[in-house]
This record gives C-alpha cells, structure tokens and sequence, in this order.
C-alpha cells in the first residue's frame, strides 16, 4: 500500500465550548470553558482533579454548589445594566444556562445547583464591567460630565460634534434619565480629557465660552471641580461647595 494510498488519520481537537473572554481569570473555568492550557489554568485542574478524588475516596465528593450565592450576584449585575447577552459575553456561560439559573426552565424551579465552572465564571463577573453599547444605563453621570463641562465655557454644540452627535439630539440626552451605555462611555472619556481644559485654548471663542457658563450658572449647574470619581455618577451624591436651590 503506498503513501497515496494510506488515509490520513484525523488529528483530534480539543473542543472549546465556550468563546474565549479577556474578561475571565485564568484557573479552572478558563481551562474548562475555554480550553485554556497555561500553567495557572493546568495548575487549577490538578489542584481540582486531586480534591475531587479525594473526596470520591472519602464519600464526600459534591461536583455541584448552591445556585444561590451565584443567582444573586447575577441578578445584581443585571440591576447594574448588564443584560442576558452581555453576562454571555463576558463569562462564556450560555444564555439558555443563565436564564435557567434565573428563571428556570418552563414549568419547573430556577436551578438549586450549578456546577463549580458554570458557578466561577459567572462570579468573576464584576459590576463595574462595562454593558454592551445599546444597553440602557441610569443618565445621572452622564448629564453631571457634560453640565459641568458647560459650566467650564465649553458649548453643547462643541460638545456634540466630540461625541458624534447632532447638537439637537445631544442636548435632548440632557433631558433623560436612561441614556444608551455607548453614550455614557463616551461621554466619561469626554469628560476625562477635557474638564480641566481651557476652552479657549482649543478654539472656544470668548462669546461662546462666556454663553456656555452664564447658561450653566442660570440652570445652577456645577463645574467639574464640585465632582470627583466616587460622586459624580451616583444619584444621591451632592456637588461640593454648592447649595441647595429653592424650588
């Protein structure tokens, strides 16, 4: 028979069942869900692989833990913005398994118990993770940036052609209590490069600048200075050095 002859035999692959995420540490999650092999994630499945039979020896070998725990931490990301595709996309865990673990499946019970991967991956989910671009975000951190950039001499339409958008709709978001997540993220990057800025130095002319703080000292509206990053984006912080106006 020659080597013409002769069929190939398939080279295995190892199959990776979920996309890979930067946003995932490495250890057993990552080398289950992602095929990782580096030596952190080997390191998590020998550590693993050795309690696991251990506990098989001794009888107390548990390959699930309690949906609870993991349950709720998901229903807080998901207060904080972070919609059933977006958690997907940051943790690997499929969509039908997180509504699942919410919701349950049709006419039964959300789960009571996950398995250990499924539980890590959605845990290593933060908070602060950042929603997918047209998922609705409170408006609260974005009106405070772009008020106080007006207060600091920079017009709305200056502002609006930055975050590539009309003045028309850019001064309509300032109306709004939900803004899209893209919006507010661009308009903190905005708002970081420019709030200690001089408008006239970046081709602000006199009037406009002069129009922009006079707007914003009528509508009572802080500066940058009043704000710092723990404050500006929550609801019930007050601006420093500012009182309350009567109503």
């Amino acid at each position: 028979m020659t080597g013409t002859d002769m069929k190939q035999e398939p080279v295995p692959t190892r199959r990776i069942p979920y996309p890979p995420s930067r946003n995932r540490p490495h250890g057993y999650a990552k080398y289950k869900l992602e095929g990782c092999r580096c030596y952190p994630c080997c390191l998590a499945v020998s550590v693993y692989n050795a309690k696991r039979e251990r506990g098989i020896a001794y009888g107390t070998w548990q390959p699930f833990v309690d949906a609870g725990p993991v349950r709720e931490h998901v229903l807080a990301l998901r207060a904080a913005g972070l919609g059933r595709r977006r958690l997907h996309v940051l943790s690997g865990v499929p969509e039908r398994t997180i509504e699942q673990l919410i919701n349950g499946k049709p006419g039964k019970q959300p789960s009571k118990k996950v398995r250990v991967a499924t539980a890590e991956a959605l845990l290593a989910v933060k908070k602060d993770a950042e929603p997918a671009d047209h998922m609705p975000v409170d408006a609260t951190g974005f009106l405070r940036r772009m008020r106080a950039l007006i207060a600091r001499g920079f017009p709305g339409s200056f502002l609006a052609r930055r975050l590539g958008m009309t003045t028309a709709n850019f001064w309509s978001r300032l109306e709004r209590e939900q803004v899209w997540a893209v919006t507010a993220r661009r308009g903190r990057e905005l708002y970081d490069r420019l709030w200690n800025q001089d408008p006239l130095k970046l081709g602000v002319s006199a009037h406009s600048c002069n129009r922009a703080r006079n707007f914003a000292l009528a509508h009572g509206w802080p500066g940058p200075l009043a704000w710092d990053d723990e404050t500006i984006d929550d609801p019930k912080a007050r601006p420093r050095g500012v009182e309350r106006r009567a109503a």
